[in-house]
Parts: C-alpha cells; sequence; structure tokens
C-alpha cells in the first residue's frame, strides 16, 4: 500500500533535506473534535487511530489511518490526477470519539450531569424561545384547549398543555416514558444484563429507588385500556395530531436548515414521532431540580440542554456534510421551476439561473464522494479512470451545453462565455484556491512546509499546459490579419481605427495553420498529462515518500464503507444526469444576466460560472491547511488547473471536430497574458518549499487585481 518501492525511497531519502520531510505533528487535526484522537493517537499502547494523523520516521513519513480503505483514500491524495478528498469514506467507530462528537450525534436522550438551572441560560438558548419556543407551545396550547372541549380527549389535552411549557424551555428538563417493560424483561429472564442505577444523571434508564420498590401500593399500576382499544386514541390521531404534525416539521426543517440549530429539530423529531404517540399518562416530565417518584420503571425518552452548537458545521449525514445535504432540495427547486415554469410566471429568468447555478454545488460534493469512494475500494487502475473520466463531468457537462445552445441559437457570446469559464477556473485554482488555503493555514500554523519536489513537477505541468493552450492564440497574433471595424482620418493625418481583431476565418491561415496546430497541442497536452501521471504514481513515486507503515490500519473494527462501489456508480451517473439538466438551465436563463449592460460577460465567466463547481474542493482544501497539510491544498487547485488544460480542452477540441459548435481554442488578450502572469507568480511563490499567510493574501490580491480588470473589460465584440 505505498506509493514508493522501498529501495527508491531509501535512496531518496539520503538526497532529501530534513525540512521538507518534516511535518508538524501539532497540526493534524481539525479543533476541538479530535482533541481525543489526538490524545489517543499519541499513546503508543491505543488501538485506535485518528483522523489522519502522522509519525515521523528516519526519513519516512508514515500514513496512520483507521482501515485499509481509508489509507487507500489518504493514498490517493497524494496522487496525481486523483482528487483530493477530505471527508471520511468508512464509518468510525463512535466509541473512540471526542465528547464534543458525541453530542453532535447524540439522540437527546442520555441524561447528563449538570451543576443546576443557571447552566442553561445561554445565548442560543435564549434565541430559541424567540424563535422556535414561543410558537410551538402556543400550538400545543391551543390544541390542548381543543382536546378538552371535545371532552372525549381530555387526557390528550393535559398532555398538551404539560409539554406546552417544556417545549418554551426544555433545557434541563426530562421527558420520561412510564412503564414496565424492564422489569417484565428481567423476570422473564433472568440472566440478561440489566443493572440498576440510583443516579437519575447517570443513565437514560432510571429505575426505583429500593425504598419505591418496597410499597406494595405503588408495586402495581392499575389495570387500563390498551392503546389502540380507546376512543380517545382516534379523536386524538384524527384531530389533535395532524395540526402539531404540521407545527413540529415546519420548526424541525427550519432548525435544520439553520445548521447549528440541528438540537431544535432533534427535539421537535422525537416529540412528534414518540412523545406524542406514547399513551398520555406514560409521559412525564422532571425539571432538572426534581425527581420523580412513581413506583415504576421510567426511561428518559428526550431530554435538551442546548439549542446550538458552533461544532455541527462537522455534522454528516451517510458521508455527506450537512450543508451539502441542505443544498440538495435545491436541485429539485431548480428543475421544477425550469422545466414546468417555461413562462416565467412562477420565477423569473433571473432566479432560475441562480438556483440552477447553486444546485451545481450539492451535485459536484456527491460526484466528488462517489470518485473518493470508489478510487478507495479499487485498484490504481480503475481509481485512475474513474478520476479522468468523472473528476471533469461537471464542468465539461457546462462547456459542452452552453456550446450546443450557443450553436443552435447562432449565439457567439456563448462561446466566448465558455472561454471565459475555462480562463476563470484556471485563475481560480492557480490563484484563489492556494492563497486562501495559505491565508486560513498561515494564521493558525505561522509557517507550514510543503514538499517543494512534488509541487515543481504540479508547476512544471501547469507551465506546459499553459502554453499549449495559448500557443494557438500567441501564433494567430503573430501570422494573423488586423481587420478593424471603421477607421477615420484624424486631423495629425493618422488613421483612428475601432473595434480591430484578428480576422482568421477568412484566410486560409487558420484551415491551413492554425487549426492543424490546434489539433496537434490536443493531442500532445493528453499525452503530456499521461507522462505525468507515469513519473508521479510508478517511476518516480518516492518524491511523495508516502506510505502506510505495517501495523498501522486497525482492524478492530470491521470496516463499514458509505457508499459501496455500485452504490457510488449509480449515485454517480444520477449526479451527472442532474448536473447535465442544470447546466442546461443554466445556460438558457444566462441571457439576461448577460444583457446587464454594467456587468461584462467576461465577469461573470470568469466568477460564477468557473468557480461555483468548485467550492467542494476549496472546502476540502481549506481542511487540509488547518490540519498543517498545506501541500495537499496546494496540490487541490494544480490538479484541477493541469486537468482543465490537458484534459477539459482538447476533450472541447474533439467534440467540437465531431460536432460543430464553433469552438475556435483562441482566447482574447486579456485571457492570454492574465493566464500567463499568473502561472510565473505561483511558481515563484513555490519555490522555497514554504508558505504563509503573507504570501497567500499576495496570491488573492493579484486574483481580486484580475477579477477588477474583467469587471471593467468591455463585453466581448458581437455580444
Amino acid at each position: 500500500m505505498s506509493l514508493s518501492s522501498t529501495q527508491s525511497s531509501d535512496t531518496t531519502s539520503r538526497r532529501r533535506r530534513p525540512t521538507e520531510l518534516t511535518l508538524d505533528s501539532s497540526g493534524g487535526h481539525d479543533g476541538h473534535e479530535e482533541l481525543h484522537e489526538q490524545l489517543m493517537a499519541s499513546n503508543s499502547t491505543s488501538h485506535h487511530a485518528c483522523e489522519e494523523s502522522w509519525e515521523i520516521i528516519p526519513n519516512k513519513r508514515t500514513i496512520k489511518a483507521e482501515n485499509e480503505v481509508e489509507a487507500n483514500k489518504l493514498v490517493n491524495n497524494y496522487r496525481f490526477g486523483f482528487r483530493k478528498w477530505k471527508s471520511h469514506v468508512t464509518e468510525r467507530p463512535f466509541e473512540g470519539r471526542s465528547d464534543v462528537v458525541k453530542e453532535l450525534y447524540s439522540e437527546l436522550n442520555v441524561i447528563k450531569p449538570h451543576s443546576g438551572p443557571g447552566q442553561f441560560i445561554t445565548f442560543g438558548n435564549i434565541v430559541y424561545v424567540f424563535l422556535f419556543g414561543w410558537w410551538v407551545s402556543l400550538a400545543h396550547l391551543l390544541v390542548g384547549t381543543f382536546m378538552f372541549i371535545t371532552i372525549i380527549g381530555i387526557p390528550y389535552g393535559k398532555l398538551c398543555w404539560t409539554l406546552c411549557g417544556y417545549l418554551l424551555w426544555p433545557f434541563g428538563s426530562t421527558v420520561h416514558e412510564i412503564g414496565k417493560t424492564l422489569r417484565r424483561c428481567c423476570e422473564q429472564a433472568p440472566d440478561c444484563e440489566c443493572t440498576v442505577d440510583l443516579d437519575e444523571d447517570s443513565s437514560p434508564v432510571l429505575l426505583p429507588s429500593p425504598t419505591e420498590i418496597s410499597d406494595p401500593e405503588l408495586l402495581e399500576r392499575p389495570q387500563r385500556t390498551p392503546y389502540w382499544h380507546r376512543l380517545s386514541t382516534y379523536v386524538w390521531l384524527l384531530l389533535g395530531y395532524p395540526p402539531l404534525v404540521i407545527v413540529h416539521s415546519l420548526a424541525c426543517f427550519i432548525s435544520w436548515i439553520l445548521v447549528f440549530t440541528i438540537p431544535v429539530a432533534k427535539l421537535n423529531a422525537q416529540t412528534l414521532s414518540v412523545i406524542l404517540l406514547l399513551p398520555p399518562e406514560d409521559v412525564s416530565i422532571s425539571s432538572s431540580s426534581q425527581r420523580q417518584h412513581h413506583g415504576y420503571e421510567t426511561r428518559a425518552r428526550l431530554c435538551c440542554y442546548h439549542a446550538a452548537n458552533w461544532y455541527y458545521y462537522k455534522y454528516t449525514v451517510d458521508g455527506i456534510n450537512v450543508f451539502a445535504v441542505n443544498l440538495l432540495p435545491l436541485v429539485i427547486v431548480a428543475l421544477v421551476i425550469g422545466y414546468v415554469d417555461r413562462g416565467n410566471q412562477w420565477a423569473s429568468s433571473d432566479v432560475k439561473f441562480a438556483t440552477a447555478v447553486g444546485s451545481i454545488i450539492p451535485l459536484s460534493y456527491y460526484i466528488g464522494m462517489g470518485i473518493a469512494s470508489i478510487s478507495a475500494q479499487s485498484n490504481f487502475a480503475v481509481g485512475a479512470v474513474v478520476n479522468a473520466t468523472f473528476g471533469s463531468i461537471t464542468e465539461l457537462t457546462f462547456y459542452i451545453t452552453a456550446l450546443l445552445r450557443g450553436h443552435r441559437e447562432n449565439n457567439p457570446c456563448l462561446q466566448e462565455v465558455v472561454k471565459a469559464a475555462l480562463t476563470g477556473t484556471l485563475l481560480g485554482c492557480i490563484l484563489f484556491i492556494p492563497g486562501i488555503c495559505m491565508i486560513i493555514g498561515g494564521l493558525k500554523h505561522s509557517e507550514q512546509r510543503f514538499n517543494s519536489r512534488s509541487t515543481g513537477v504540479s508547476s512544471a505541468l501547469l507551465f506546459i499546459s499553459v502554453g499549449g493552450v495559448f500557443a494557438p492564440t500567441l501564433f494567430s497574433k503573430a501570422y494573423g490579419n488586423l481587420v478593424c471595424d471603421s477607421c477615420t482620418n484624424s486631423s495629425s493625418g493618422l488613421f483612428v481605427c475601432h473595434n480591430c481583431h484578428y480576422d482568421l476565418k477568412n484566410s486560409t491561415l487558420f484551415h491551413s495553420h492554425v487549426e492543424p496546430l490546434v489539433y496537434s497541442v490536443s493531442t500532445l497536452l493528453p499525452i503530456a498529462y499521461i507522462i505525468g501521471l507515469i513519473f508521479t504514481l510508478k517511476t518516480h513515486s518516492h518524491i511523495y515518500n508516502i506510505h502506510v507503515g505495517e501495523g498501522q490500519v486497525t482492524e478492530h473494527h470491521e470496516t463499514v464503507v458509505h457508499w459501496s462501489r455500485w452504490r457510488s456508480l449509480v449515485i454517480l451517473i444520477i449526479a451527472t444526469v442532474l448536473t447535465s439538466a442544470c447546466a442546461d438551465l443554466t445556460t438558457e436563463h444566462i441571457q439576461p444576466i448577460l444583457s446587464q449592460p454594467n456587468i461584462s460577460q467576461y465577469f461573470i465567466g470568469v466568477t460564477v460560472l468557473a468557480m461555483v463547481p468548485e467550492i467542494p474542493e476549496i472546502v476540502n482544501g481549506i481542511q487540509f491547511a488547518l490540519q498543517n497539510n498545506i501541500s495537499l491544498s496546494l496540490e487541490v487547485g494544480s490538479c484541477i488547473a493541469v486537468q482543465v488544460c490537458m484534459l477539459q480542452i482538447p476533450i472541447l477540441v474533439v467534440f467540437n471536430a465531431f460536432c460543430d459548435v464553433g469552438f475556435e481554442l483562441l482566447f482574447s488578450d486579456l485571457h492570454l497574458w492574465a493566464s500567463i502572469f499568473s502561472v510565473i507568480l505561483v511558481n515563484y511563490i513555490f519555490m522555497d518549499g514554504k508558505s504563509d499567510y503573507f504570501q497567500g493574501t499576495a496570491l488573492v490580491v493579484v486574483y481580486l487585481i484580475l477579477l477588477a480588470l474583467y469587471f471593467f473589460a468591455p463585453s466581448p465584440a458581437g455580444c
């Protein structure tokens, strides 16, 4: 499972500077969530591994992973041409996680020790009262009053009134379910592991104290009618429960969308699905300062202590970050208003464009998760093919859709938008992604070091790719005919010409010289990409000096992957189809945006259309930088930039050769010089193998200056 052979790594380790082999172990984790894992990883007798830790052994860097699949994913992160992915592709052992993480995934049914009611007066809890508590409590008050009016539903009216006060301020109080289920279980199966814990604050199951059991009057509960044999049950389910379903569902939806108030969503979901469906006499509420003395067994069903938690930005659902999950319904909204509302009666073209572009963000995240999952569970060849085919699928889908629509509508502006998006992706990956990662990582770790040898390979490939992509443009400017729309003779005898450009279509230069050059470049660039793969992954893989050492992969827990290979493949296909549909809607409704007189069409292409699909990559790069792994942060941007030039652009050229959509590999002067300057600058920054927030600031400032140039630049000719 090593990227290098023993012989090659030992040989090169003697030639490498020690600073290039050292990684600051104090920065290998992301905040409070990993404090527990850091302590466990530092213990040599522990068998649990942290999320991604490093052990520096003589001239080696050894990855310690929780299982073989995670080890494969971490190794793939260092492979050229593979998507860098931060999130786990397997389930992590819950018992080894920190208390902060356990609280994030708590089901709100565990009673915790606390100092008193004053502990719960926090800003988040007070905000809960104003955002959710008052109207949810009011709904229970009204429903409870209505149930009293029905006479038959009086028991449920009492329950609603009881929950009315609880839901207004639930913090520190506990909702119990009263019953004899546990006692009967232990009586019928004496050998079962039933434990009695007399401390109410230390267990979710509260059993009666010995003094309560000795009371013969409290040992037996009066006989009662079964739940489904009561008329009040049906009155409640038909008249009282449905309004509360709407109220709690709305509160659950809003609090889940806000992410940091997910405990409120859990509170409402538990109330709706459990508490309100219990027999009313089996529900009991105790405050933090009270102890129930029913003489019966009680099980804690709901106990909430905090309405908000900052760390919920790390919360995942089936391996997917909660923000991506929350954005997924935007895809459905975009498709419905885009394809159903053809007459723009429900939403304008601007709204449809914004929702279609925004829906690409979660789809890109799902595509990235699918690629990482398949690569981690497959061999190198399969992983390389999946990364090459699906790695650029989001961008290519938009580019091809825009070119097809522009050809059908005879709109040359869409071709210029595609070129602006290609250049914008290149500039963003060269300048913005490394820059923002350097700033955030530098603010936390002061100075960060990276392997300048491996970064040098990416820089060399960037030079090759940018030189190849812009070679036809330089050639056309050297040998093309300069044509102007109108020229006037000034008073000084000089001619003043307007809207001058190189006209290639009306001469033999394009078909006889430029076009063959474009096809030659489009053939050589993928070959250079393949050579780069062979160099970095096979013949010279030791430059990364990364491997998984013996005994570092833990086997104490069965590996459970979030997505199997077949599931990942199905999700990839579905996400690709949905991305195509959203890209089609984007190009269909982009014209009103392009028609804005105060915004250059160049600017729209290099910003919104270029960087929105890369948002998951930006997030991954920032997370790597926070872990003091700036090498991967820099590789995130470089890998995308190289793929744009060496894969995406040649694919567009081949597509245009078979389906003539008017795509010409000729860029404007602004695209040309901005890209060349950016590549030179980033190579200068990467030379010393060190980074800090000042260097990152320099890259981001240059990127913003270039955006200002695009913003004030005139729109392309004919648009």
